[in-house]
């Protein structure tokens, strides 16, 4: 059952309601990772409420008419290659519930000068023949791990620490990841592959000259070769409407228009768990967590953010590249040189004239999208936290660049700029939707150095958001993690 309110719950203290009220878990907030960790508990038998501050469901995957009657779009999240590909969503009948996944004819695009693009898609062989002389390069980067996805993705979704169940798989794939992109580029020798590759890297928002930013583009384009980069019909909200259809379904429960600022304000439970950053928590539990979990959530440290412009396109965005017309995802950003310096000025707090756009055309594969010739366009550019510019302009140029005559066919536009962002869900810290900086010490060590990094030291408490193993992403992995948790709490 799914209820709405719009107060806080009415319990000055837990003695207000009595034992008989109580359910074994409550889970703060209804984005993927919170509505997994509601469904393990439920599917393990345990009864579950889930409270969430905004009117409607979904955190980060929420879909609503930004610009023109009719037009849908993404209001953050929107193509899943870990949704589809997540260990723990694809065990459920999301199916059953609504979800529909559908591909476009090219997953991703990375357009350049003079009408090239280096082009990934579902099939690593036709990638690989696509990208000439760097085929080989190509397919022996990634082909071992695109293989073995299922297997490398059932070690990589856990915490850093733990034992591997598939430890050589796991060795290959992570001294890969462990390389600076600007090192592991460069088996690359054209254009295409080495901007390919760096576009997805850049998801990282990091120096790609750091260790590690390999970790993510690596596992991106291998998940790409696995089952491509899809979209749920209907909008990003698809993923959470089908979730919360089926914790109902067990017998779960939702309210929204809740908001928690208080551990007092929870209704009586054996556990709870936070679906929210390390800070947002910190602001509610207080000196309820100890003092080492104090200190480390407030140095949690967060990262770049996003500037993101929503648009509705008469007829489509006319790509020079015939591929990115086809595209579901194109990244914006040209060579693999401008991408990386691009990055750089990120963390000297400079937006550059050509800032890295990421942009989606679902409606590609998803017409139900569109209202006539009018198409939905989601884009943002990677911008400094906290940023209080405009960079409107040198988004909407920059695409313009391999897209002449693009901003001639606007014809409704909306802006989210990082502080609309932290405005719209306060887990979006200066506008960072990633959940944290995903600096080498936070990918080790993420949301705190600790044995279990779902434990906040209060007994029954857990956090499962972005801001725990393994990070951002559609994938509901963060969340089921710190249910099991739960449930060995609720077991003993």
């Amino acid at each position: 059952m799914i209820t709405q309110r719009h107060d806080r719950l009415p319990y000055d203290t837990l003695d207000d309601v009595s034992a008989d009220s109580a359910v074994d878990a409550v889970v703060i907030g209804s984005g993927p990772n919170g509505l997994a960790a509601a469904v393990t508990l439920a599917a393990a038998g345990y009864s579950v409420t889930v409270l969430e501050a905004a009117d409607v469901i979904g955190g980060g995957t929420r879909t609503a008419e930004l610009t023109v009657p009719g037009v849908l779009h993404d209001v953050c999240s929107a193509v899943h290659p870990f949704g589809i590909a997540s260990p723990y969503l694809r065990t459920l009948p999301l199916a059953d519930h609504g979800l529909e996944w559908r591909w476009p004819d090219v997953d991703v695009a990375h357009p350049l000068d003079g009408g090239r693009a280096g082009v990934l898609l579902t099939s690593i062989d036709e990638t690989a023949a696509g990208l000439g002389s760097d085929g080989t390069a190509w397919r022996r980067s990634f082909g071992r791990t695109a293989k073995h996805y299922p297997a490398v993705a059932a070690d990589i979704m856990q915490p850093l620490l733990h034992v591997p169940r598939h430890p050589l798989l796991l060795a290959a794939h992570g001294m890969r990841a462990a390389l600076p992109a600007t090192r592991f580029v460069r088996r690359f020798s054209t254009d295409e592959a080495r901007g390919l590759f760096g576009g997805i890297a850049a998801h990282m928002f990091q120096p790609l000259h750091r260790p590690f930013t390999t970790s993510i583009g690596a596992t991106f384009i291998a998940a790409g070769h696995d089952t491509g980069w899809p979209i749920a019909v209907g909008g990003s909200h698809s993923i959470t409407k089908a979730l919360a259809s089926l914790l109902t379904a067990m017998g779960g429960a939702i309210q929204t228009g809740v908001r928690v600022t208080s551990m007092r304000e929870l209704p009586p439970s054996r556990v709870q768990i936070f679906d929210t950053t390390p800070s947002v928590l910190l602001s509610i539990a207080g000196d309820d967590l100890p003092p080492r979990v104090r200190r480390a959530f407030g140095k949690y440290r967060y990262g770049p953010a996003a500037y993101k412009i929503d648009l509705a396109v008469e007829g489509g965005i006319p790509w020079t590249n015939e591929a990115c017309r086809r595209a579901g995802t194109v990244h914006v950003g040209g060579t693999f040189e401008e991408v990386a310096a691009g990055e750089a000025a990120l963390h000297q707090g400079r937006v550059p004239d050509r800032p890295f756009i990421l942009l989606a055309q679902q409606y590609l594969c998803d017409p139900s999208r569109s209202e006539g010739d009018i198409h939905p366009i989601w884009t943002y550019g990677h911008v400094p936290r906290g940023y209080d510019g405009d960079a409107t302009d040198a988004i909407l140029n920059h695409i313009e660049r391999f897209a002449p005559g693009f901003r001639e066919r606007i014809v409704g536009q909306h802006v989210m700029r990082p502080t609309d962002f932290e405005s719209y869900n306060p887990n979006y810290s200066g506008g960072d939707i990633a959940g944290g900086a995903n600096d080498i010490q936070q990918i080790v060590f993420r949301p705190r150095a600790a044995l279990d990094p779902y434990a906040t030291g209060i007994p029954g408490v857990y956090l499962c958001s972005a801001a725990t193993p393994p990070g951002a992403g559609v994938h509901g992995m963060g969340g089921h993690n710190a249910a099991r948790r739960a449930i060995k709490y609720l077991a003993g």
